[in-house]
Formats: C-alpha cells, sequence, structure tokens
C-alpha cells in the first residue's frame, strides 16, 4: 500500500466512525504526526476524500470534517438500494469460488463476537460489503458504492448505540452469500436489496 493509499484508508476511517467528528477541523500538521506520514500522501488523501464529501476544503478557512445530515439518509438508500440490488446481482454471476468462501469465512467470525461488540459487528459489515464490491468485478460500480456506502456508515455509527440488534442486521449477508454460492442472480439482488432497506430502518429508527 502506497503512503497516500494509507493516508486515505485511516483518515477515511477516522471520519466513518467519527473519531474524526463532523465539522472539526483538520489540521494536516497533526495527522502528519500521528500517521508518521509527510505532507503529500495526507494532502492528497484529504483532497480525494473531499471528492467524496467526506472532507470540506474553504478557500482561506482550512478543511473540515463534513457534516453529518440525517435529511440526506432517504437520498443516500434511495440509491444504495437500487445499485447494491444490481451489484449483488453482477456477484451472484461474477464471483470466484475463491471470494464466496472468503466471505463465509468472515461471516464464520461473526459466531465469536458479543452482540454488544459493535465496533467489531460493523467492522465485519464493512468488510462483506466492499467483499461484494470486489465480487461483482465492476471498478466503476465499486467505487461509487464504496463511497455511498462510508456515507451511511458515519450515519450508522451516530446511532449504533441506540440499535438493539447490530448483529442480527450484520447476520443477513449469511443468506446473501447462500444466493451467490446458488448463483441466484434475482434472489442474491432481492435480499441484498432487503438488507439496505432494513439498515436504513434501524437508522431512521434510531436517529
Amino acid at each position: 500500500m502506497s503512503h497516500s493509499e494509507l493516508a486515505y484508508q485511516t483518515i477515511k476511517q477516522k471520519i466513518i466512525t467519527l473519531e474524526l467528528k463532523p465539522l472539526a477541523v483538520i489540521d494536516e500538521q497533526v495527522l502528519m504526526e500521528s500517521l508518521r506520514l509527510g505532507r503529500t500522501p495526507i494532502h492528497e488523501a484529504l483532497h480525494r476524500l473531499a471528492r467524496e464529501n467526506l472532507v470540506i476544503i474553504a478557500p482561506r478557512r482550512g478543511m473540515f470534517v463534513a457534516d453529518i445530515s440525517v435529511t440526506d439518509l432517504q437520498k443516500i438508500f434511495e440509491l444504495r438500494v437500487q445499485i447494491e440490488g444490481y451489484c449483488a446481482q453482477l456477484a451472484a454471476q461474477r464471483a470466484t469460488d475463491a471470494q464466496i468462501t472468503e466471505m463465509e469465512q468472515v461471516l464464520g467470525g461473526l459466531e465469536h463476537v458479543a452482540p454488544a461488540d459493535t465496533q467489531e459487528l460493523m467492522s465485519i459489515d464493512q468488510r462483506l460489503h466492499q467483499m461484494l464490491y470486489t465480487a461483482a468485478d465492476n471498478k466503476f460500480l465499486a467505487d461509487e458504492l464504496n463511497r455511498l456506502h462510508a456515507l451511511s456508515l458515519r450515519l450508522w455509527y451516530l446511532a449504533v448505540d441506540k440499535v438493539d440488534d447490530v448483529k442480527g442486521s450484520v447476520d443477513e449477508h449469511r443468506l446473501v452469500v447462500d444466493a451467490l454460492k446458488a448463483r441466484d442472480c434475482t434472489l442474491a439482488e432481492a435480499l441484498m436489496q432487503r438488507h439496505v432497506a432494513h439498515f436504513q430502518e434501524l437508522i431512521r429508527a434510531a436517529l
């Protein structure tokens, strides 16, 4: 992983998990020191995150973490339901046996995670979505879904302490993976759309 990619992934995760809070001022020097990276990779990462609507660059004022807008929830999920369902459909056609096996292995780890360990549960959910995007074998689709998923994850982390059954929500991926394994495109699409819609309902109820 290049220094620029490392900076991007690390800062993005801090924003998604709200370690870097909405509207917080971003100090490049502090990031350089904490990540032990140079100014160029940090700068490149922040501009990349700005293109993904996670960072705001304000001329003569500096950089800020983008705010979280609950009113955007419906619009984000309108897109995700359709695009992520299509992604699952493609993955049912294109996923390799090795990719499906890897998803099953990640799901197997759920058995060892306590229902109260929301950080680990959300980490597993995030990995499964990213694996699905990769399995669809369409870089342009994956890029857009990663962007939308990051925006919705910030809302999820805002609400997660008020959600009763995070583990049950993550476990919904099991049926999706079974549909991929059966190469059932229609079922995979329907199950993923249901999962995304359920995810939205949980956040809306909690906020």
